[in-house]
């Protein structure tokens, strides 16, 4: 197995920084490899070998960093050499310092989670590769996009990561979602035999918290239908855009705004969740049809008004278009004196609500979004007929259109 020192060559200027290098030894091979971290000669203890900041010095956090990555890169080395040993692999030490070498410029984290967005993306898991981007930007920003390796993520850092995001004000559920993210991301490494498993998120928190309520009772519902907006196209367009959220079982808007015209075929809607990548099946009504007939016939392969230029950037558009319908829901809020924040994402906890409260069967709805784990909804919709969701819709938008009054 190799031996690794660390080394400290002091610069032939006087009261400049040095260089600290490894020097690395197998089969009486000795090679260096240098390192880029810099100390003055008196923060350099040669019996310890190690950076040290004599007496009060500002300079110790960055001697006390320095002495925490050489401790890393020393540990990193080791490990490799006893992985050519286990696996009975001749190397030199040349080898061993070029294996080093990829090892950093791979499984970095920025570099490891750059990878494996490309390859979501590469396979059309869009919102999965657009959260993934999310977490890093987060962790990024909590770093000052100071990279660090996969082997190096401990506890402390995955607390320390979660306080500075309960510091501004980040909820615990998005805490949670970036956390859940980056063990994704860690388990995988692990099952790579890239790292060994130091558990690192044992200390933070992983799991849903209850949130405040956000369906509307049926009432609520048909009076935002009913509402003259008239005056207000683009308040009208949001409304618009909510009530066929609501028909259509929930759907989240980033699957109405990519639904294709050929998703729509002898009445149905066939359509697969961008989120889950559930094949999900929804008959067409006359209802969804009278609010697809406001709006001219769209220029590009969607089938809703929401990407209507066929040359555009479709995730920026969609994006777009989402955040000015929230927004003039707001406005729909006010007019109806609604309390709770009204966005499209409350037409589909709105839907679960009505399926419930009209007695449908827990297995149909499977509690609409009341699940601890997505898993276990997925399993109850994966089990249904669609005939038996379709009829329950049914009897939904039934109740809306009998139980509205104009306002």
């Amino acid at each position: 197995m190799a031996t690794v020192k660390v080394k400290f060559r002091p610069s032939s200027t006087p009261h400049h920084e040095g260089s600290i290098y490894y020097q690395i030894i197998h089969n009486r091979s000795v090679r260096q490899l240098s390192t880029g971290y810099r100390v003055y000669p008196h923060e350099w203890d040669t019996r310890r070998s190690i950076p040290v900041a004599p007496g009060y010095s500002d300079r110790l956090p960055h001697v006390m960093a320095l002495r925490e990555r050489i401790r890393w890169d020393v540990e990193r080395i080791s490990r490799l050499s006893q992985q050519f040993e286990a696996k009975g692999i001749e190397y030199t030490s040349d080898e061993l310092i070029e294996e080093y070498r990829r090892y950093s410029q791979r499984y970095s984290l920025f570099n490891y989670m750059e990878n494996i967005i490309t390859r979501l993306r590469q396979n059309g898991n869009t919102r999965t590769a657009e959260a993934y981007k999310s977490a890093l930007s987060s962790y990024r920003a909590y770093s000052g996009c100071e990279d660090i390796m996969l082997d190096r993520f401990s506890a402390e850092v995955m607390e320390m990561y979660q306080a500075w995001l309960r510091r501004r004000g980040v909820t615990l559920n998005t805490v949670s979602f970036y956390c859940r993210i980056f063990r994704a991301v860690y388990n995988r490494a692990v099952y790579d035999e890239i790292i060994e498993n130091r558990h690192p998120f044992r200390h933070v928190y992983t799991g849903v918290d209850k949130t405040v309520k956000r369906a509307l009772p049926l009432a609520t519902i048909c009076a935002i239908k009913e509402l003259d907006l008239s005056k207000w196209p683009a308040v009208d367009y949001a409304r618009n855009m909510f009530m066929m959220s609501f028909y259509l079982r929930g759907m989240s808007f980033v699957d109405m705004a990519f639904l294709r015209k050929n998703d729509l075929k002898n009445g149905y809607i066939s359509y697969r969740r961008r989120k889950t990548g559930q094949r999900l099946i929804i008959a067409w009504t006359a209802e969804m049809q009278h609010i697809l007939d406001q709006y001219p016939e769209n220029a590009s392969c969607y089938l809703l008004p929401i990407i209507r230029n066929p040359c555009t950037n479709e995730n920026y558009t969609y994006r777009n278009v989402s955040y000015n319908i929230n927004h003039n829901l707001r406005r729909v809020a006010t007019m109806m004196g609604i309390d709770i924040p009204l966005t499209l994402y409350v037409a589909r906890h709105s839907w679960a609500s009505a399926a419930k409260a009209n007695g449908i069967p827990l297995a149909v709805i499977s509690e609409g979004m009341g699940h601890d784990s997505e898993t276990t909804t997925r399993i109850y919709l994966a089990s249904l007929d669609t005939s038996v969701v379709d009829r329950a819709n049914a009897l939904i938008i039934s109740s809306i259109q009998s139980g509205c009054k104009p306002v």
